[in-house]
């Protein structure tokens, strides 16, 4: 009977959607159609169930008839830390993520044993106190000239995407991947933000608020080769400077040339 329900559901949310068989499965990644899920030869993976809540919002427990709610409010994702370090004395501790340990981070965020691999330390400053903090080593030139690769982000975690503060630099969490941008909302939509990279070479793009599962907002850096990319920050603003120079000089001759 169960399984009979959840096959009938599955195809009122394709044909609510109004996508033939084909369609509806390139959206979840199910190879060739629907078909034998809709007939019952095929089992709906949890996988399937992920992308029904993450790109539709429906609620994986209406699909198995343990609730009358169909749609679930994808604004209201949680996004709090989904585990904590705490010391000897219970005081807690500020975790470091490195950049080889943040490929893992999204599959292990809710593995406490495996938290406990990751560095960690107090922080004495006021600064970081009433609050959950984590440190993410940036990695790539996507935030140049704000953050250089290698450098560390120190963030506050937030409880609730409607505190997010545009503009601002987080680190964004999501089922796959930890990334460093600017976080923008977009107006009437808040199924979605729109995530943007410093270095202009990177063009922004949009997630759905469904994808989050860890939202940090950057407060402070720690940097280790301060004068090396001071220097360098300089250098390509000269050579740009020279550039444009070089440009309005080339103009400037063909105006004037007879």
């Amino acid at each position: 009977m169960e399984r009979d329900l959840v096959i009938r559901r599955f195809r009122e949310i394709r044909e609510d959607l109004q996508l033939t068989q084909t369609e509806f499965a390139e959206k979840l990644g199910i190879k060739n159609t629907t078909a034998d899920i809709e007939r019952g030869r095929t089992k709906l993976s949890g996988e399937v169930i992920k992308e029904l809540l993450r790109q539709f919002g429906i609620n994986p427990l209406w699909i198995f008839g343990e609730s009358n709610q169909k749609y679930l409010d994808l604004a209201k994702v949680n996004v709090m830390p989904k585990v904590i370090a705490v010391d000897m004395q219970e005081e807690e501790s500020m975790l470091l993520v490195n950049q080889r340990a943040a490929a893992g981070y999204p599959q292990n965020i809710e593995d406490s044993g495996w938290h406990k691999q990751l560095p960690a330390f107090q922080f004495p400053l006021p600064e970081f106190r009433n609050a959950t903090y984590r440190g993410f080593q940036v990695e790539g030139d996507s935030m140049q000239p704000n953050l250089f690769s290698g450098e560390w982000v120190l963030a506050k975690a937030v409880d609730n995407i409607d505190y997010i503060n545009e503009g601002k630099i987080y680190v964004i969490v999501t089922f796959d991947s930890v990334l460093v941008k600017k976080v923008y909302k977009i107006p009437g939509d808040p199924s979605k933000i729109r995530l943007v990279s410093s270095n202009p070479n990177y063009l922004p793009f949009e997630i759905a608020v469904s994808e989050l599962q860890e939202i940090w907002q950057v407060n402070s850096k720690l940097t280790f080769s301060l004068d090396e990319k001071a220097e360098n920050h300089l250098l390509n603003e000269l050579k740009a400077s020279m550039d444009e120079l070089k440009k309005e000089l080339q103009e400037f001759k063909r105006n004037t040339s007879p």
